[in-house]
């Protein structure tokens, strides 16, 4: 409120805004107007900012932690995100209650998402056979993790791999980065030939079993970690290694809501608040990186640094809120 009220004549000049509501106000308005609602107002704004190109859209679900009941961290509200991961755009959100809740809520969200020709990601928790049909049937492709929550197949890949498995049955691409004293290298192993699963029927569209493995060198220590996923494309390791990498873009941007926007931290009760200010996050996270975009290469800084210079330079904001 500080903000406003010292920006006040820049709002009335650029916005016509007279006067600058109180905390009571905006949170007595925030509580009751249909955050659900909103939402789809502030999605429907995304999509006509920003071109929605890109083939990969990832699903993640992101807790507020500020919403649990004390003793009862499960209680806390999630909000599961579909996210286009080459432009930043929010497809589609739903709330739930309970981390086990998003398989059927994000099963319901493919009924109304166009997912025609797009790539899905998610992670092992929606390595569902209803999930995967359901994508097939909109004529979608999808990569999922693979975990112990469907533990025969994963037992059965992890041992093919493991024992069974020879080189040449493989196709392998591996990438190597590095990033001050830590070197990061990626393995990944494609299997097309799945005669030897016994769970590939029942499966929808499953064509592909790949692993990737991730040997990080940071100083004197070494880690080492192989993960498995499946997919309904036959397309090379290199492929499949950029699009398992894809998923980890909506899961930075839940860590850029807590880091840079403080959601964790944000202290409203009322749920419908939380709702409506997500999605306002979202959008302004959207619009700093389109803005960001446009400045030159010697110009270009953080969000969390775009954000404090729109809050010192009028002119910075203007040009922020004119993205839309």
């Amino acid at each position: 409120m500080t903000f406003a009220e010292n920006k006040a004549k820049f709002f009335k000049e650029k916005f016509g805004i007279e006067k600058i509501p109180s905390k009571p106000t905006m949170s007595r308005v925030l509580s009751i107007i249909d955050g659900e609602q909103v939402g789809k107002v502030i999605i429907s704004i995304m999509k006509e900012a920003v071109e929605q190109s890109g083939e990969v859209i990832a699903v993640d679900g992101k807790a507020i932690r500020s919403t649990s009941q004390p003793n009862h961290p499960h209680s806390a509200l999630q909000i599961i995100t579909a996210y286009l991961t080459e432009n930043g755009v929010v497809l589609g959100q739903e709330k739930i209650h309970e981390k086990t809740n998003e398989i059927p809520v994000f099963q319901q969200m493919l009924s109304y998402l166009n997912i025609k020709d797009k790539m899905i990601t998610a992670d092992a928790m929606h390595c569902q056979k209803e999930t995967c049909a359901k994508i097939i049937k909109k004529q979608g492709n999808y990569v999922f993790g693979l975990k112990e929550n469907q533990k025969t197949m994963y037992e059965n890949i992890d041992l093919y791999f493991q024992s069974s498995i020879t080189n040449s049955e493989l196709e392998t691409f591996t990438t190597t980065e590095k990033n001050g004293g830590r070197i990061e290298k990626r393995i990944c192993r494609k299997l097309s030939d799945l005669s030897w699963l016994d769970q590939q029927t029942a499966w929808s569209g499953l064509k592909t079993v790949f692993s990737v493995t991730r040997i990080v060198k940071n100083k004197d220590k070494t880690t080492e970690e192989t993960s498995y996923y499946i997919s309904n494309l036959d397309v090379s390791a290199k492929e499949l290694l950029f699009l398992s990498r894809e998923h980890w873009k909506v899961e930075s941007m839940h860590w850029m809501l807590d880091v840079v926007f403080s959601e964790d931290n944000c202290s409203f009760l009322n749920e419908n608040a939380h709702i409506i200010l997500n999605s306002f996050r979202k959008l302004a996270l959207l619009l700093h990186k389109k803005h960001l975009s446009s400045l030159s290469k010697s110009k270009k800084v953080s969000v969390k640094k775009n954000m404090l210079n729109c809050l010192l330079n009028d002119s910075t904001l203007f040009e922020l809120i004119s993205c839309i």
